[in-house]
């Protein structure tokens, strides 16, 4: 349960600590949920101080943070799967970058699967995360976020 836009931004900086090299995040929910309330939290606790909006028109924006290069996608203005092919992007999902996607599944079936697959949904006046772990890497990340 997040009760407010804060606690979503608390849920995001307890992610950043479990972050590796080459993981994929993905944000689900309708507009409004806290997709990008979540991802600000991420990357407000990875160092980010510059503004962190939503890159639904920039389709991505970019951040080097310590260790890792970070690229945050929005593909909410996809009308097709084979828009992530034009839009030439793909090869963020092959290497080490750490990518947060808004959105995923208006990319259909061309990305790869995530690390995290978090669905934010309206409860009432507050928000409900649900956080899955889809590979070994991200059942490693919800263990130590639920050690915190």
């Amino acid at each position: 349960e997040l009760e407010d836009a804060a606690a979503t931004e608390r849920l995001g900086a307890k992610l950043a600590p479990c972050l590796n090299p080459g993981m994929r995040i993905y944000l689900r929910g309708d507009l409004g949920s806290g997709k990008t309330t979540l991802a600000r939290g991420l990357l407000r606790a990875l160092g980010v101080q510059s503004g962190v909006r939503s890159p639904s028109y920039s389709l991505v924006e970019p951040y080097v943070v310590s260790r890792l290069d970070l690229y945050h996608f929005d593909f909410y203005r996809f009308n097709d799967p084979g828009e992530l092919r034009d839009a030439g992007v793909a090869e963020h999902f092959r290497g080490n970058s750490v990518c947060l996607v808004e959105w995923p599944e208006r990319a259909g079936e061309q990305l790869p699967p995530p690390d995290l697959d978090i669905v934010l949904s309206y409860s009432g006046t507050a928000r409900t995360a649900k956080i899955a772990a889809v590979t070994d890497t991200g059942v490693r990340c919800l263990g130590r976020l639920r050690e915190d």
